[in-house]
């Protein structure tokens, strides 16, 4: 891996990490808001809060769950490591990094993972 191409995804997993961080503040603030209604309304309100309740704690695990691959990504950053596999080792394509920056398998071994979770 180049340093330039390394400082390029580094750039872009900080902005994409600054971006989690907002929507999670985002999300928490309209949680709070969703709790603090409490049982006030009527029943399709009620069921309208609970509904838009699950659906923020739903997307709030999953950027919180990318937040920590982009904070992973760059700990390999500083290490080093950034760009290569931590299954085999191989240098992981440009084109995968591209599209998912903070990606720690190559397509083969996220493969070989996906199927042995099925």
């Amino acid at each position: 891996m180049d340093k330039k191409f390394i400082e390029e995804m580094q750039e872009k997993l900080i902005a994409e990490r600054e971006v989690i961080t907002l929507s999670l503040a985002d999300q928490n603030a309209e949680f709070k808001k969703i709790i603090e209604s409490g049982e006030k309304g009527d029943e399709a309100d009620i069921a309208s809060d609970v509904v838009d309740g699950m659906l923020l704690q739903s997307r709030g695990k999953q950027d919180a769950n990318r937040l920590q691959m982009i904070n992973n990504a760059l700990d390999r950053i500083k290490q080093g490591k950034y760009g290569y596999c931590l299954m085999c080792k191989k240098e992981i394509p440009r084109e995968r990094l591209e599209s998912i920056p903070y990606a720690f398998l190559c397509l083969d071994c996220k493969s070989r993972d996906e199927r042995r979770n099925r």
